[in-house]
């Protein structure tokens, strides 16, 4: 009972209400006197409840000979009218909030922490997009966001991904045109990159510990920076998949030279080396 009586405080009856109704559903009809004896409601105040009941509509007042009893209305019932009532004042409410809402700046910056934030602001994002997505992703988040990327897909949204974990065999979570074997980060770092329309980015590394940082933000620079950060990397992937057996003729000296130096202290080799290696694994 006290479960049921909870249940329905929490779609808003009082506890007195909650008790009658409740009775109801198990001895009926009643008049004021039995109902206040079967709930426990003191008798002063049973008539009050039986009136807000009654305009709740989840009793209805049966005028008999022996004077007024009451009915209750069937849980289904109850539950459909609550619903339909809740959803209009819903609608009332929404549309009341956004005649107050003053536009955000079209370059904020939002900071998030944790992977539930990570998650659902990648959630929002994909949800928004109406032409184009750009995905950085690895297995997890793959995994995690792959009904959403499929649902995008399937209303038009145009998806690249690029492949960030150097997957033996495809995952099947990826959507649209797909790079793999690109520039993989240190094991103990992923991170996820959505860019939505070329307008908006969400950037988030998650480490080892699970701990994230991430930031959703419209800024200019930093939307074009993650753009350019995936199709770069994907760019670079075909051209020098198609080198790959002819590099050292084709490159000059300098070339390779320059592309050495932009050696981040993981890759062993240098950036040229370190392409050519998971190149190498992409075609085995």
């Amino acid at each position: 009972m006290a479960d049921n009586v909870a249940l329905l405080q929490q779609l808003g009856f009082g506890s007195y209400e909650a008790r009658a109704y409740l009775a109801l559903l198990q001895w009926n009809p009643l008049n004021g006197y039995e109902l206040a004896k079967a709930s426990g409601i003191p008798r002063s105040n049973i008539y009050t409840v039986l009136q807000k009941l009654e305009e709740r509509g989840a009793v209805v007042r049966l005028d008999m000979p022996s004077g007024a009893r009451y009915t209750p209305i069937p849980p289904q019932q109850l539950i459909q009218q609550l619903g339909n009532r809740f959803q209009k004042t819903l609608d009332v409410a929404q549309r009341s909030l956004e005649a107050l809402v003053t536009p955000a700046e079209p370059e904020y910056v939002w900071n998030l922490r944790g992977y539930t934030a990570l998650l659902e602001h990648g959630q929002l994002l994909i949800d928004a997009a109406q032409e184009q997505l750009l995905v950085a992703i690895v297995r997890q988040e793959a995994s995690a966001l792959a009904n959403l990327l499929a649902q995008a897909e399937a209303r038009g949204v145009e998806l690249v991904t690029l492949c960030l974990d150097e997957c033996p065999e495809e995952c099947g979570n990826c959507r649209g045109t797909i790079c793999r074997y690109c520039a993989a980060l240190a094991a103990e770092q992923r991170w996820l990159v959505l860019v939505a329309d070329n307008a908006e980015v969400l950037a988030g590394e998650i480490d080892s510990h699970g701990d994230v940082l991430a930031v959703r933000t419209r800024q200019r620079l930093q939307v074009d920076l993650a753009g350019w950060y995936i199709r770069h990397s994907m760019t670079l992937t075909a051209v020098l998949s198609e080198l790959r057996k002819r590099q050292n003729h084709v490159l000059e000296p300098e070339t390779q030279a320059l592309l050495r130096s932009v050696d981040p202290s993981t890759w062993r080799g240098g950036w040229l080396d370190h392409m050519r290696t998971l190149l190498q694994r992409g075609t085995s």
